[in-house]
């Protein structure tokens, strides 16, 4: 029996936790996938900060995320910041499996409502948020600057993950 076929499935299970440092690596990934990144150093001041969660994707035995999602907490709300997937961990839906732990957490946590915005025209975002429960509160015309110089809008989105009548996620 060759390597890969002994060990290829234990190197492609997928972990899914709490991310307390890899502030580059964030960034590379958060660089990848948005027009605007974000550098190591904001993501040095999240990985501090104690009302934001970041929870990262890892492939195997990585030490190094392949993808997280990034929310800041203020009292029983949290608001995603970002959820980014390095490029070859792109649409194999682990975007899926990465923001449904991420809510569980925040549910865990004591969150009762999750907040978020998404560029109007992020169709596969928008897609997933819609299949995971967010439902459209708002809209902010001409939100986001694009590599153009056009202007797109954020759309608002809400989910209530727990409260009195659902209890937190098990």
């Amino acid at each position: 029996m060759n390597w890969f076929k002994r060990f290829g499935a234990a190197r492609g299970a997928l972990r899914i936790g709490p991310v307390s440092d890899h502030a580059e690596r964030l960034a590379e990934i958060h660089a990848g996938a948005f027009a605007r990144p974000w550098g190591a150093d904001e993501f040095e001041t999240f990985l501090a900060d104690r009302a934001i969660r970041i929870d990262g994707l890892f492939v195997g035995r990585a030490r190094l995320p392949a993808g997280f999602a990034v929310s800041r907490l203020v009292l029983d709300e949290a608001e995603i910041l970002s959820v980014a997937l390095a490029r070859p961990f792109r649409g194999h839906g682990h975007s899926r499996t990465l923001l449904a732990y991420h809510l569980q957490a925040l549910a865990h946590a004591g969150i009762a409502r999750v907040h978020l915005e998404v560029e109007e025209g992020n169709l596969p975002a928008l897609a997933l948020y819609r299949r995971l429960g967010f439902r459209q509160s708002g809209v902010r015309p001409g939100y986001y600057a694009r590599p153009d110089g056009t202007r797109a809008s954020a759309m608002s989105m809400t989910k209530i993950v727990s409260g009195p009548a659902l209890g937190p996620s098990p």
